[in-house]
């Protein structure tokens, strides 16, 4: 892996390498936003979109929060990746001001139009796109271009949530390709650092039994995983999605299986990146059993195993961890980070109980607050850290 070249940055701190705002912003906007959603869902407060609420909500946390980490995260990891130095400073501003633009436009979509919501919010996965392309051509490191597709799957979903929302009153194959590609990319990536990180930290405190390596199974794996999706977006009550999800569940809980994760419950920092995976295929059985099963398992329950747990326990398990990283703290969960990776798994699973139980009031609100504890406590922790420069 090629080493990244750094140079000395005049302006402020947070600009100076992009996982510095958008992990803050998003794990700002993650609180938020759900504290926000619990009384829109009661019908107690209301957003200014054209979105109906429950859309609204899917896609903030799909193409607001998510979108905000994978940008953080990217910026992060192509100057590993190429050598090349980082996107900073005016570039980097650009960027925070595209994504913010996007949440107010999608926010108050009903008095500038759907038009232009749609315009300003893919506008930043766009110059996104751009910009984690031109890195990577230019650093010639052809290997990770794999990167790029489940990002643009990403940005087609996002324009697509906006016209089926407009024409059909309700997303639907937008809202399942956006979570395809949002779960995919933790595939792919989380398919890379969780057996490394494990493989590092198991090689230095815990010798014996290594994650197995990157081979063809991993492959097949990701393969049928994408198979499934792809049915399953467009025929999402089909015998065939019903089929290749539950394949796809059964070969993620295999590959989990091979990188040695009960071998790490010493350090909380590498054991949650095992069970923000094991949401994979944990959401993908669920929603198998829901096709199965429809007056016994909602789909509900599935996506949120998918969205709280895959997606969100993965993500603030890697912002905390580059978080720490990169800003010259040791790689070590404290009690208060460790307070913060169990709020956001016990939010996952009261929020899929919640939806297998048809949401009852108590279980929706434990899960949607300890989620916001969660994040805000990411921020309160890492916040000082993301604003200052790195510890020499």
């Amino acid at each position: 892996m090629a080493i990244p070249r750094l140079r000395e940055f005049g302006g402020p701190a947070v600009l100076s390498y992009g996982f510095r705002p958008f992990f803050l912003l998003g794990a700002l906007y993650a609180a938020g936003s759900v504290l926000f959603w619990l009384p829109a869902w009661f019908g107690l407060v209301e957003t200014q979109s054209l979105f109906a609420p429950v859309d609204w909500h899917v896609h903030e946390m799909l193409f607001g929060y998510l979108a905000a980490v994978v940008t953080g995260f990217l910026l992060t990891a192509i100057p590993n990746w190429t050598g090349r130095l980082p996107v900073q400073g005016w570039p980097l501003l650009g960027l925070v001001v595209l994504w913010l633009a996007g949440r107010a436009a999608v926010f108050c979509s009903a008095s500038i139009g759907w038009v232009a919501a749609l315009a300003i919010d893919c506008a930043f996965l766009l110059a996104l796109a751009g910009a984690a392309t031109n890195e990577i051509v230019a650093g010639r490191n052809w290997r990770n271009l794999k990167v790029l597709v489940p990002l643009g799957v990403l940005l087609a979903a996002n324009a697509l949530f906006h016209v089926e929302a407009q024409f059909s009153g309700m997303s639907d194959y937008a809202r399942r390709l956006g979570f395809a590609a949002a779960v995919m990319l933790i595939v792919v990536i989380g398919g890379r650092i969780v057996p490394s990180f494990t493989r590092n930290w198991l090689a230095r405190e815990n010798p014996g039994r290594l994650p197995a390596p990157m081979g063809p199974f991993d492959f097949a794996t990701i393969v049928a995983t994408v198979g499934a999706f792809a049915v399953w977006t467009l025929l999402p009550e089909s015998g065939g999605s019903l089929a290749l999800l539950a394949l796809a569940a059964v070969m993620q809980a295999a590959r989990l299986a091979r990188w040695a994760g009960h071998r790490t419950l010493r350090d909380p920092l590498v054991l949650v990146l095992h069970v923000g995976y094991a949401f994979i295929p944990i959401g993908l059985a669920l929603t198998a059993l829901g096709i199965a099963f429809p007056d016994q398992v909602p789909a509900a329950a599935g996506l949120h195993a998918l969205g709280i747990g895959a997606i969100g326990v993965m993500t603030l398990a890697v912002m905390t961890r580059a978080s720490l990283g990169h800003t010259g703290r040791a790689l070590k969960a404290g009690p208060a980070s460790t307070a913060v990776f169990v709020a956001v798994v016990v939010a996952a699973l009261l929020r899929t109980a919640a939806a297998l139980m048809g949401n009852p009031v108590g279980l929706v609100h434990a899960g949607g607050l300890l989620w916001a504890a969660a994040f805000a406590g990411f921020a309160l922790i890492h916040g000082r850290a993301l604003l200052t420069r790195r510890r020499r």
